[in-house]
């Protein structure tokens, strides 16, 4: 019965008091989906009322940017589509950056968005744009539902579509008339005074028909199961050409991304055959923490120079783009697989800078078991790992001793971010939100385990904190969740503290507060003499968290010597159920200097 509804005779669609938005939450239901979130609208109501009266928690935050970010967390965590509900017009403009970071950080997830009256659009009802067009280009499907009858099928279309491929975001929008009841609609609709004569009778007979046709077959019983997703695969003799270049190299590598994580490969899989294959690897996005915290697997600092001497690069979901100078950190005489499920990712700048040896369209999780198992037997010459890890050494050495340098205000924010790390929980999730700080938090803080490092991706969005962060604690309760803000990105989400301690979400915030937006002034200054909107002040964040509801710390060079207590304080708080912001005052290094903005 896939894709097909059944007339239930007993019901009529002027009689029922069902509406739209029940047909939204059966299918929800059905795919699995466990939460909603939202910033309430009238024209989404009926949909919120339903989901939640099916079990679908449904999620509230204070921004709808919020919203759509929590869905692209649950997405990434859960390997499910993330849902996301917003009213018409302003609600909707709100998430577009939210949106354009999940198409290019490829999470599936679904946006639900109100809309004018079916009749009513083009005709200067409230909040009434043209959405369609603002999210075509955003969104790998758009749906306008005209009728009750389609929001089942259009539904289940949507969902399969977001897993697809390549995956990523999916719209639809539900005109008002499209989600409530018969009755409500036929009474908004009447006129409030109806012309005589035969132009009345024309417009009576107009609506009337328009009426009917929009719950023509409304409450046919209908399949609500989820459709079949297409994953592309590699072909077996993509395989086995690859297995003759790894079984030939001598210094081999895999440069690890994102889709490597995505279903239907278990990220412990994955982690199993990157330990078989014993080629040391660089993880980069969600894949950070493939490795655990101690793997000698993984590498994390000298990557460039491991580029230049590796005779084969593996690159498993990277993209040569701004992250790898576009290819151009590749040598030209290494062999180069390629593979990734979009085409035009795959073969990015490949016309350019670098060529690749194999290129294939394909799920990188699923081929390096494959090739792992076709590889059984073989490893990576011991020595070559070996020798990446003793130059890293080298350079964390390196790294350490910049946290033992006394700063000329404030604390030192390389050692506040070890000693972070140091006492993090086995089943942290960190969420990176921010420029300076954070960066430098990526090369000190070590995600314990596979998807537990959460950052916007490519697009390098500011103010994923709130919403990942709230969408990972529900995802995962038992974990202890931390967001790393800067103070600059901060501000873009600190309002959630509201949602944290409204939903009973706890988590813990560590923002390194230096009155900047470091990451731009380091550039700026010198090369334009001039600190111009890069200053900010030394804010008491820490009262903002306790004004919602949370517990605020104000940190600074006096409370040097207490810190490790400070911070598991904050912890044994969070598991009590407060969420929880550590306002760090940190001073400048030149830890990063070199690194780019833009």
């Amino acid at each position: 019965m896939s894709g097909s509804c059944e007339l239930n005779s007993n019901i009529k669609p002027t009689q029922s008091p069902r509406h739209g938005g029940e047909s939204v939450a059966e299918v929800l239901r059905a795919h699995g989906v466990k939460f909603v979130f939202t910033l309430v609208g009238g024209h989404i109501s009926p949909i919120l009322v339903a989901c939640e009266k099916l079990g679908i928690r449904i999620v509230d935050t204070r921004h709808e940017a919020t919203a759509v970010f929590a869905a692209d967390a649950v997405a990434r965590l859960s390997g499910t589509v993330g849902v996301a509900a917003v009213t018409a017009g302003p609600g909707l403009t709100n998430t577009v950056t939210a949106v354009k970071n999940a198409q290019m950080a490829e999470s599936p997830l679904l946006l639900i968005g109100g809309a004018a009256a079916t009749l009513l659009q083009g005709r200067g009802a409230l909040q009434d744009i043209d959405q369609m067009s603002l999210f075509k280009p955003l969104c790998k499907f758009c749906a306008s539902v005209r009728t009750v009858r389609e929001i089942v099928p259009t539904v289940r279309k949507a969902l399969a579509i977001a897993q697809s491929g390549t995956p990523g975001p999916v719209f639809i929008e539900f005109p008002i008339d499209t989600l409530y009841p018969y009755h409500v609609v036929e009474k908004e609709s009447a006129p409030k005074n109806t012309p005589k004569g035969l132009f009345g009778k024309i417009m009576a007979w107009y609506l009337q028909n328009h009426l009917s046709n929009l719950f023509a077959g409304a409450w046919e019983t209908c399949d609500l199961s989820p459709l079949p997703v297409y994953i592309p695969h590699a072909t077996e003799d993509e395989v086995q050409r690859c297995v003759e270049l790894v079984s030939r190299a001598k210094k081999p590598v895999i440069l690890l991304g994102s889709q490597a994580t995505l279903p239907p490969t278990p990220a412990d899989d994955v982690r199993k055959a990157l330990e078989s294959l014993g080629i040391p690897c660089f993880l980069g996005g969600m894949s950070r923490g493939m490795l655990g915290k101690n793997s000698p697997l993984h590498i994390r600092q000298n990557r460039r120079d491991a580029l230049k001497e590796a005779d084969l690069v593996l690159l498993a979901g990277t993209v040569c783009d701004f992250r790898l100078s576009y290819g151009r950190v590749l040598n030209r005489r290494s062999k180069i697989i390629a593979i990734n499920r979009d085409r035009s990712q795959l073969l990015k700048n490949s016309d350019m800078f670098w060529k690749p040896t194999v290129a294939i369209q394909g799920d990188a999780g699923s081929f390096l078991l494959r090739l792992s198992k076709a590889l059984k037997g073989h490893r990576c010459p011991e020595e070559w790992p070996r020798s990446l890890k003793e130059g890293e050494a080298i350079k964390e050495k390196a790294n350490r001793a910049k946290a033992d340098e006394k700063t000329e205000r404030h604390l030192n924010p390389i050692s506040v971010l070890h000693r972070v790390d140091e006492l993090l929980a086995e089943d942290s999730i960190i969420v990176a939100d921010g420029g300076d700080f954070v960066g430098s938090a990526a090369y000190i803080m070590r995600p314990r385990g596979p998807i537990r490092w959460l950052d916007p991706g490519a697009f390098g969005t500011l103010g994923v904190g709130g919403g990942f962060a709230l969408g990972a604690k529900l995802c995962r309760p038992e974990s202890e969740v931390w967001i790393v803000y800067g103070d600059g990105s901060l501000g873009y989400s600190v309002a959630e503290f509201d949602t944290f301690t409204r939903h009973k979400t706890p988590v813990i915030a560590l923002v390194g507060n230096d009155a900047c937006w470091s990451q731009i002034s380091r550039e700026q200054v010198p090369m334009l003499g001039s600190n111009v909107a890069c200053g900010l002040a030394f804010t008491d964040y820490h009262i903002v968290a306790d004004g919602y509801g949370g517990k605020g710390y104000l940190i600074g060079r006096e409370d040097e010597s207490r810190l490790d207590d400070i911070i598991k304080k904050a912890q044994k708080e969070c598991r009590e159920g407060k969420a929880i912001l550590l306002n760090v005052l940190i001073g400048k290094t030149n830890f990063r200097d070199g690194s780019i903005s833009v």
